[in-house]
């Protein structure tokens, strides 16, 4: 469609540009809006696509027509575009977690679980929950995958949960039920043998099988007493960095007699024998 449009007025930014039958026409650079509501016409109009040397009583032709080709092909770019946002956003989203018991003791349960997927979502955080209440967040949560709970009680029940959140949402793991063992359970013990002589190793193995207690040759989270003669050596530090109670073997020869767990305060390295039970 070509339109004939004689210029009436040429001002900074502003073409006023008139029909034949003298209506108005305003071609402007910076907004559209309704001068007159009745025969004038304002529209955003680039005033650099003028020619530049018209003036007034200038007549100039716009042609009007629909573009096909680039229509197609911005439908088609398009089209391109929305398929890779599907297949990059919209076919995975992040896992609930999956939490799992790893250890437990009289006072305290190790949870471990499998490293997060959060698909293309971004981290909020990693909360874990016990009995319903939040026991706190997860401190690097895609390095993580195991905690301890300390400082519970003896033979009680408790419900665990990991809360995932995400850009894309919420998740949450499945409620995990645990209990704490009773007083003559050993089976949650896990010992760390330190420095010793062989013959007293090989005893101290002995006694943790009969109790039905483990062995782990390293310092680990669920490692719940390290067993030593001498303090020293890097799983011994690791130990102390830890937390992690450090008892002469007789502890466990302490536990094997009385049939129950009994206190350590008697047992560590430079305590009096007179504690022991």
């Amino acid at each position: 469609m070509l339109i004939s449009l004689t210029v009436g007025k040429v001002d900074a930014g502003v073409a006023v540009l008139l029909t034949e039958d003298k209506r108005l026409l305003l071609l402007q650079l910076l907004c559209m809006s309704l001068l007159n509501p009745t025969n004038t016409i304002q529209i955003e109009f680039p005033s650099i696509l003028l020619p530049p040397s018209i003036t007034s009583g200038s007549i100039v032709d716009i042609t009007v027509s629909r573009n096909l080709d680039s229509e197609a092909a911005a439908q088609k770019s398009f089209q391109s575009l929305q398929s890779s946002i599907l297949s990059t956003y919209g076919q995975q989203s992040p896992s609930p977690p999956v939490i799992r018991c790893r250890n437990a003791t009289q006072t305290s349960v190790v949870l471990e679980w499998d490293p997060i997927a959060l698909a293309t979502a971004e981290l909020r955080s990693l909360s874990l929950y016990r009995n319903d209440s939040k026991a706190g967040n997860i401190p690097k949560p895609k390095e993580m995958t195991s905690t301890k709970m300390s400082g519970l009680a003896v033979d009680t029940e408790y419900n665990f949960q990991l809360v995932l959140r995400t850009s894309a949402g919420v998740y949450s793991s499945e409620k995990l039920t645990v209990r704490t063992h009773k007083m003559t359970d050993l089976s949650g013990i896990t010992v760390t043998p330190g420095m010793m002589a062989p013959p007293l190793r090989e005893s101290l193995s002995g006694a943790i099988d009969r109790i039905g207690a483990k062995i782990a040759e390293n310092v680990r989270i669920d490692t719940t007493h390290f067993v030593c003669m001498e303090g020293r050596g890097r799983e011994w530090e690791k130990a102390v960095e830890m937390n992690i109670p450090v008892v002469r073997p007789e502890w466990v020869e302490g536990c094997e007699r009385e049939g129950r767990i009994v206190g350590v305060r008697g047992y560590y390295l430079n305590a009096d024998p007179k504690l022991r039970q």
